[in-house]
């Protein structure tokens, strides 16, 4: 099998599997159950024990939409720290062999 051919049937794979849970949960939300995170699942599970928070946070973002982008700005910071110290050891390990 060439290369190129085992490419095409890899890349058939990935939209098959990209594709397939957007065809089998079409129409479906998180109004029933899907596609909510483990931290709602896990909130609830919390709440259910009936346990009290021992503070509260000194400031909550105004919507829900900012919450998320400031956890995507976290995490956009921690890939690029992350990039910067993977680049570094690589120009200094490509350093040393030259």
């Amino acid at each position: 099998m060439s290369t190129r051919n085992r490419d095409i049937i890899l890349l058939i794979l990935v939209a098959i599997i990209a594709i397939a849970p957007m065809v089998m949960y079409s129409g479906l939300g998180e109004d029933q159950g899907y596609f909510s995170g483990s931290d709602g699942a896990a909130g609830e599970a919390i709440e259910e024990l009936g346990y009290e928070p021992w503070f509260s946070s000194f400031w909550e973002p105004p919507s829900g939409e900012i919450e998320s982008l400031l956890f995507a700005l976290q995490a956009a910071i921690g890939a690029i720290i992350i990039g910067y110290f993977i680049g570094y050891w690589r120009g200094a390990s490509k350093n040393k062999k030259e």
